[in-house]
Formats: C-alpha cells, structure tokens, sequence
C-alpha cells in the first residue's frame, strides 16, 4: 500500500449518547469534523469535547486523526492497514469513513503509540494547529 498522509486534528473530541427519537442538537455540528449517526436504539454524536453539555451521556478524552483523501471507494485494504498498526500498539480505535476519506478516534493518552505505530507502517504524520 502506497503511504497515505494521516493529521492529527487539534482538541479533544467526545462520543456522546442521546435516544433515538432526539433531533439533532445544534451543539453536534463543528466546521473542522463532527458526525452523527442514527440507528433504531440511538443517536450517536461525536463533537468538540466543548460543545457537549453536561448531563448528557458521554465518553470524552479522543483525538482525531483524518487521511488525507479524496480516497478512491474501490481502494482496498485502507482501514485494514491503519487499524492493523494501531491494534499492533496496544491501541483501542474506533473508525468511521465519510464520501472522501477515513477518520481514526483514539484515547488521549493513546496517541502518541498510535501515531507511532501508523509512522512505523510507513505513513506520513501531520499535526494540525487548529
């Protein structure tokens, strides 16, 4: 697989729990990377730790890390490789992937072995300054 080019965003990002039947809040939605996803049994949000507001059921401390894309959608093997590296670390990832490109989310204090094992593998780092 040829390197790809990996940035890791500035802040911190949480994962957070609302039920299925909310509507979106507008505290979801941030210029440099969010998402929501919906399925029968929730609603899942991931923002800037800062917008999520108390009380609401979270799990906060994630970093994120986006490749750089557009990523072709018959590429194979992508999500393998990162999360291959990263398992290799010792490292717990969840990932998810948007119309050009693939996005990692791991613990704070796990980035640095996470980073490590995807530079090790052959990728190119960047750190955001956002």
């Amino acid at each position: 697989m040829a390197p790809l080019t990996i940035e890791t965003l500035e802040g911190e990002w949480s994962i957070a729990r609302l039920p299925a039947s909310e509507p979106v809040p507008e505290w979801a939605w941030s210029e440099i990377f969010s998402s929501v996803s919906r399925t029968s049994d929730e609603l899942s949000i991931i923002a800037p730790s800062g917008q999520v507001p108390s009380g609401v059921k979270s799990e906060s401390g994630f970093r994120v890390l986006t490749v750089r894309g557009p990523l072709a959608f018959d590429a194979k093997g992508i999500l393998a490789d990162l999360a291959g590296a990263i398992a290799a670390a010792d490292v717990s990832l969840l990932a998810l992937s948007t119309f050009d490109t693939d996005i990692l989310l791991v613990r704070q204090q796990d980035l640095a072995g996470a980073v490590a094992a995807l530079a090790l593998r052959g990728h190119d780092l960047l750190d955001s300054r956002r």
